[in-house]
């Protein structure tokens, strides 16, 4: 089993190249999730644009969101291939070969003629792009959160996962920021005239920029030194995750479930079912507001995961999430001018996400390190974060406070999982990072 030198090295601060290494890796995960998400923003004027115009409207949203959806159904099989390479070639290789599969198909879809010019060839072009951006997301995640636990001690292993959710997290303000200044200053008419465009061109652009940034990045010192004492995984890396690590497996895809509520549910999905459960209440700005308290939770969710302990910061952070989104979603109702603190509350509480990484990257050995987390990982996400909407939305309407539940549910599960860390001689050796 491979030595890991963060383990062994005296206690120090984060060095320069440490910082260094964070930066650029939150950086180029901002502008990745950027891209990947963009498309929900213009999800409308793209379905007008390149579907026939005489199809029903309910069929061309279900088409449309048919399109969004490929890209998360298609992020385990990248993730893996990904992750299989990253795993026996190198992780920097596939970290800087992620962010150029999604900087192609972002500036590919910004070029992309429209069904008035290539008719049915235009959807289906916009399908396999988007397919290509799945598979570049599922191999960045994973890859990102391996790559800069892999750069810095144990002691700061929740820090480094926390401060790259939170690059992450600015990549959808980032999303959302643009979107809103492109609807202010263009029409409907201009913007399905091309004004669309821009921001996935814009995407592209930013993404060739952070493949060209993370040339001054390094390989990590755990892989160099298992390259170099040949202990590097001897078969299918997949194959020995869930054979041996089946333990990790399950752990890392329960936390990853708890990931897609927090980020799916309370930072996706309210704005929209906020507004269609009570007329004339727009959540827009609040969402925002809530996105900037996500990302500063983050990096406290996961340096408090170094200095309490992920079992500890798991059952804190889970009792807050589930706390703070039931209070929200049963006051706003009654009482609007709530909502902007009391989802900036549960936005913070959503930096649960910086902690949950941390967690999920020490349940398997560096020789298959990446393999065990993109394949738990990605499962997790396409399974739940596929269903999640589907099942939330149709249970709204026999109960209004259905996503409430489910995110309650799932809090209940964390707290459970902390547990089982903090007291289960298992669990606190799937806790311990190995080396």
């Amino acid at each position: 089993m491979s030595h890991d030198p963060t383990l062994s090295e005296s206690p120090r601060p984060l060095s320069r190249g440490d910082v260094r290494t964070l930066s650029l890796s939150a950086l180029g995960g901002a502008l990745e999730f950027y891209d990947f998400i963009i498309f929900v923003y213009f999800a409308t004027v793209i379905g007008q644009l390149f579907f026939p115009p005489d199809i029903p409207e309910w069929l061309r949203q279900i088409q449309t969101f048919g399109i969004f959806a490929a890209g998360y159904l298609v992020r385990p099989l990248g993730g893996i291939v990904m992750a299989h390479f990253g795993d026996l070639l190198g992780r920097k290789r596939m970290f800087t070969l992620s962010i150029l599969l999604m900087a192609l198909p972002t500036l590919a879809i910004g070029c992309l003629p429209t069904y008035q010019a290539i008719g049915y060839l235009a959807p289906l072009a916009l399908v396999l792009l988007r397919m290509l951006q799945g598979a570049a997301v599922g191999g960045e995640v994973p890859g990102a959160w391996v790559f800069v636990t892999e750069h810095v001690q144990r002691r700061h292993v929740g820090l480094a996962c926390g401060t790259l959710s939170a690059g992450l997290a600015a990549g959808i303000l980032i999303g959302s920021l643009v979107a809103a200044v492109m609807k202010s200053h263009f029409s409907a008419a201009e913007l399905a005239g091309g004004a669309w465009r821009i921001p996935f061109l814009l995407g592209g652009i930013f993404g060739l920029v952070a493949v060209y940034l993370r040339r001054w990045l390094s390989e990590t010192p755990v892989f160099a030194e298992m390259r170099e004492r040949r202990t590097l995984a001897a078969e299918l890396p997949v194959k020995t995750v869930l054979r041996d690590h089946l333990g990790g497996v399950l752990l890392a895809m329960a936390v990853s479930w708890m990931l897609t509520a927090a980020i799916v549910v309370v930072m996706l999905m309210t704005p929209p079912l906020l507004a269609a459960q009570y007329a004339g209440l727009d959540a827009s700005l609040a969402n925002v507001v809530a996105i900037l308290c996500l990302i500063v939770g983050c990096v406290i969710a996961g340096w408090c995961a170094d200095r309490f302990g992920s079992g500890a910061t798991l059952v804190g952070w889970s009792v807050l999430l589930g706390a703070s989104y039931w209070l929200m979603m049963s006051v706003v109702g009654q009482r609007p001018e709530q909502l902007m603190p009391l989802y900036a509350l549960a936005g913070f509480a959503v930096g649960i996400t910086g902690a949950i990484p941390a967690i999920a990257v020490k349940a398997f050995p560096p020789a298959v390190r990446f393999s065990g987390l993109s394949f738990s990982y990605n499962v997790a996400y396409a399974l739940f974060g596929g269903f999640t909407p589907i099942i939330v939305t149709a249970t709204m309407r026999w109960y209004p406070m259905s996503p409430a539940i489910y995110v309650a549910a799932l809090s209940v599960m964390g707290v459970a999982i902390g547990l089982f860390l903090l007291r289960s001689p298992a669990g606190r050796r799937l806790a311990a990072m190995p080396s």
